[in-house]
C-alpha cells in the first residue's frame, strides 16, 4: 500500500464511528487508508467490509491486511452491498457506510490503466479492468449523438459538440487508443482553456463515469441504504464533483422530508415517520488537507444518519 492519504480521513472517521463494537462498510477501499484508520478505533469485536471493483486493490490489501480477522474484503461494488447483507441475515445491522467516490489517486497514477492523461497509456478506464467496454473500445463504437449526451451528461461540457464531432473525424484515420491521443483530440476542438483546468478534464470524467456505472452505482446504494443500516446508523460520502454531490444531498434532503402522502388524507405521525437526518453541513478540505493531497481541493463530505 502507497503512503497515500485519504481525503478527509479524520473527519470521516468521526463521523461514520458510533460503536467501537460495530459493523461498517468502506464501499470504496481503495488503498485502504480510511479502513486502516477505522479499525485502529475498533474493538475486538468491532468489524469492516471492504468493497472494490478495482481487483487490484482487493489483492493489495489480502497481503496489507492479512492478519487482521476483523476486516473481510469483497470483489465487488458497493452496489451489491444490501444483496450481500442480505444473504448473510445481516441488513439492518451496520452501524456506518463510508463511500469515497471517484476514482483514487493509484489509479490515476497508474498510466497502464488509462484513467488521466497526464501519462500516456491504453485507453482503458474500467476500474474493474477484467471485464467490460474500454474507454478505447466505447470511443470506436458510439455514434456523434451518444458521444454528445455522455459528454454533456457526465461532464457537463459546453463544447461537447465540437469535441465528438473532431473525434468522429480522427477516428476514421486512426483508432484512437491511448489517453495522449484522446488529449490531443479534445484540446484541438476545445476553443477556450480554462485557466489551471485541461481542456480534456471534463471528457475523461464523463467517459470514466460512463464506462464504470458510476452514477448507477450511487443510485442503487442511496436506494438500499436505509435497509442497510441500523437505527443510529451513519452514511458518509465524499464527492469530488457536482453530479456525486447533488445526487446526495438531494437524497438527504427528500429523506428528511418524510414519504410523500395524499393531501387531505389525514395520517398519523407513525405514517408521516422520517427516517434519515442530515449531521452537520457539508464539510470541505481544509488548508492542511489540500497540502497533504492536492486531489482532495474538489472534495465534499456529507454526513446522514437513520434515526427510525
Amino acid at each position: 500500500m502507497s503512503a497515500h492519504t485519504p481525503v478527509l480521513l479524520h473527519e470521516a472517521i468521526n463521523s461514520v464511528l458510533i460503536d467501537a463494537n460495530g459493523l461498517y462498510v468502506d464501499g470504496t477501499f481503495g488503498r485502504g487508508g480510511h479502513t486502516k484508520e477505522l479499525l485502529s478505533r475498533l474493538s475486538g469485536k468491532g468489524r469492516v467490509i471492504g468493497f472494490d471493483k478495482d481487483p487490484v486493490a482487493i489483492d493489495l490489501g489480502k497481503v496489507v491486511f492479512k492478519f487482521e480477522k476483523r476486516l473481510e474484503l469483497i470483489h465487488e461494488s458497493f452496489s451489491k452491498l444490501h444483496l450481500v447483507l442480505k444473504k448473510r441475515g445481516n441488513l439492518g445491522d451496520v452501524s456506518g457506510v463510508l463511500l469515497d467516490l471517484g476514482v483514487s489517486s493509484p489509479q490515476l497514477d497508474q498510466g497502464n490503466r488509462g484513467f488521466s492523461f497526464l501519462h500516456d497509456g491504453p485507453l482503458d478506464m474500467r476500474m474493474n479492468n477484467s471485464k467490460g467496454m474500454t474507454a478505447a473500445q466505447w470511443i470506436a463504437e458510439s455514434d456523434q449523438d451518444e458521444l454528445i449526451n455522455i459528454f454533456k451528461t457526465y461532464g457537463e461540457e459546453k463544447f461537447a459538440v465540437r469535441i465528438a464531432k473532431n473525434i468522429i473525424q480522427k477516428r476514421v484515420q486512426e483508432p484512437i487508443e491511448t489517453t495522449h491521443q484522446l488529449a490531443a483530440i479534445v484540446s484541438e476542438a476545445h476553443p477556450r482553456w480554462k485557466r489551471g483546468q485541461h481542456p480534456a478534464t471534463k471528457i475523461f470524467q464523463a467517459i470514466r463515469i460512463h464506462i464504470n456505472n458510476e452514477l448507477e452505482d450511487l443510485d442503487v446504494l442511496l436506494k438500499n441504504v436505509l435497509k442497510i443500516l441500523k437505527v443510529g446508523g451513519k452514511l458518509v460520502v465524499i464527492s469530488f464533483h457536482s453530479l456525486e454531490d447533488r445526487k446526495v444531498k438531494q437524497f438527504i434532503r427528500e429523506k428528511e422530508k418524510g414519504p410523500v402522502l395524499p393531501k387531505g388524507i389525514p395520517i398519523r405521525d407513525a405514517e408521516h415517520k422520517i427516517l434519515l437526518r442530515s449531521v452537520g453541513k457539508s464539510i470541505k478540505p481544509s488548508g492542511l488537507n489540500i497540502q497533504e493531497n492536492k486531489r482532495s481541493r474538489s472534495a465534499i463530505m456529507r454526513v446522514a444518519e437513520r434515526v427510525a
